[in-house]
């Protein structure tokens, strides 16, 4: 699986939402989500990434970023940050795989409430 897949993936898990439930609110579908958490897709639309940041409320410049488009570099808004970012102010410095692994615990969190 592609870094961006375990992202997309673990972005998903951690709101506790299937890909049939983003697929309705997105209009993206779900086979296509499914093929993007596995890496299958190579190179996503900026359309569909576009989608899918509004939805999950991330950074369309990050999630544009993580799948290989070139983006400039610049100061984002506070709102656009990814968790890395955010997170990185307060731990120091953060992979791609911390990050996924805290949107994992993120998911194991809200779960253990319910």
């Amino acid at each position: 699986m592609d870094r961006y897949g375990h992202y997309f993936k673990a972005l998903r898990e951690s709101k506790g939402l299937t890909l049939r439930e983003v697929e309705r609110q997105t209009e993206v579908s779900n086979a296509y989500l499914s093929q993007l958490e596995s890496g299958k897709v190579k190179q996503p639309s900026p359309n569909t990434l576009y989608k899918l940041a509004q939805f999950y409320k991330v950074s369309y410049q990050m999630l544009m970023e993580k799948v290989g488009y070139p983006v400039p570099k610049g100061d984002r808004p506070l709102q656009e940050q990814s968790v890395s970012n955010v997170a990185k102010n307060k731990l120091g410095e953060i992979t791609n795989e911390e990050e996924v692994e805290l949107l994992q615990y993120l998911k194991f969190i809200r779960n253990r409430k319910q």
